[in-house]
């Protein structure tokens, strides 16, 4: 067998790179998993390593290992895949965003339909800060492959200076700052990264910007979303998500949203032991 450093992994592009034990361990440091466990989750990994193995079976057995020596670290090392159970329609991602903005001191708006110099635009967040203004656009994916391309801040960016061009109109908005962004929870392509700072439009993705990605917003705001417990059934998550209940804190703050859902009084302490343990955050 190969050194682990030089094992090729597959990823969910299809690309290959070479194996990063500390990438994982890092992932690992980054749910909250104490660093004994770290240790254990990473030796037995490397231990099932394989030329051109697959990070999604990498990450299927780092999860499993995690979930049975700390399953609210389990939880939130599941996060990643947590944001593609926000589907089919991708709104409770708009509402997740938004939590996450208003969890960073925005105040923010959902599902409004902004009057444009042109036309009318139903934009999925508009947020305020001080005297900044912005229109956000979420775009949600609902599989690991999927990119964002340069085509899709272009079409933003046009929608976001119609929009603006109204908000110049209004009195006293002359001496705000506007900006638009984009935010999704796959990546973006090169040339949409590089086309968002030649404009000023601001993306936001999984990870990207460097170091104030989304996986940081969530991380530092401890604004972990439903979908990432392990003790509730994918059903049951959008029985949630449809009601309005996003994160685990919602549930931490009204344990009784769980009365919706027909669980067993043994699950219901599983799964509020579970989003208490997400919500306490080093």
């Amino acid at each position: 067998m190969k050194n682990q450093e030089q094992i090729t992994i597959t990823k969910y592009s299809g690309e290959s790179a070479p194996f990063d034990g500390e990438k994982l361990r890092l992932s690992l440091k980054r749910s909250g998993a104490a660093d004994k466990v770290i240790d254990q989750v990473v030796t037995q990994v490397e231990g099932i390593l394989y030329e051109g193995i697959s990070t999604k079976e990498i990450y299927k057995k780092a999860f499993s290992l995690l979930r049975k020596k700390a399953r609210p670290s389990a939880a939130r090392y599941n996060l990643k895949k947590a944001l593609f159970e926000f589907g089919p329609t991708g709104f409770p991602f708009e509402l997740f965003v938004a939590e996450l903005l208003n969890a960073k001191g925005f105040k923010t708006k959902t599902g409004q339909l902004v009057q444009g110099h042109c036309v009318q635009h139903e934009v999925d967040v508009i947020a305020i800060k001080g005297e900044a203004h912005f229109m956000v656009e979420c775009k949600f994916h609902s599989s690991q492959g999927r990119r964002c391309d340069v085509k899709i801040p272009l079409y933003i960016q046009s929608r976001f200076k119609d929009v603006e061009a109204a908000w110049l109109e209004q009195p006293g908005h002359n001496i705000n700052f506007h900006q638009g962004w984009v935010a999704t929870n796959t990546r973006f392509t090169s040339d949409a990264i590089q086309y968002g700072k030649c404009v000023g439009l601001y993306l936001l993705s999984w990870d990207y910007p460097f170091n104030n990605a989304l996986k940081e917003w969530v991380s530092e705001t401890g604004s972990h979303p439903v979908t990432c417990l392990t003790t509730l059934s994918r059903k049951e998550k959008q029985q949630l998500l449809e009601s309005g209940i996003i994160l685990c804190r919602q549930l931490c703050e009204k344990p009784e949203t769980l009365n919706q859902l027909a669980l067993t009084e043994s699950r219901r302490r599983k799964v509020l032991e579970e989003a208490g343990g997400v919500c306490d955050i080093q």
